[in-house]
């Protein structure tokens, strides 16, 4: 028999969590945050039904056929996404956005950083949040850029 190479694939699990949000940025003075963030700067906040995907990628192991099973993907976003984001205000019961506003870029970012924290090293390979069906944001964990 000859060696077969091993063999890479992706896996991708989703989940819905509900939260509200006020977009507004400390740095600017309420007449610019208005001017940038419109109805979203309502300071009665809104809501939104989020859609999370996260996908890891590694080798399929030949003994169980997983990348990962499917159960502890579960439990780490369960862990990092579930219990500290749903049903909750981000901006005034999650510490991370008392300092970060909480678009959903940043929203995005959170989440890869609280899974980083629980997944095997390097098998993380992006986050989707869908704020809406028309708004998504992919992070994949870049760098930042050096200006």
């Amino acid at each position: 028999m000859s060696p077969r190479s091993a063999r890479l694939a992706r896996l991708s699990r989703s989940v819905t969590f509900s939260a509200c949000h006020r977009l507004h940025s400390k740095s600017l003075s309420d007449e610019e945050n208005l001017k940038l963030f419109g109805k979203c700067n309502n300071p009665n906040g809104h809501g939104h039904n989020y859609k999370v995907v996260v996908t890891v990628r590694g080798e399929i192991d030949p003994v169980s056929g997983m990348v990962m099973n499917l159960t502890d993907l579960k439990e780490y976003m369960q862990a990092a996404i579930m219990e500290p984001l749903d049903h909750k205000n981000l901006d005034k019961d999650v510490p991370y956005f008392s300092e970060v506003v909480s678009t959903t870029e940043n929203v995005a970012v959170f989440i890869w950083d609280s899974l980083q924290k629980l997944l095997p090293q390097g098998i993380l390979y992006k986050v989707e949040v869908h704020e809406t069906e028309q708004n998504v944001v992919v992070y994949k964990g870049e760098e930042t850029i050096v200006k």
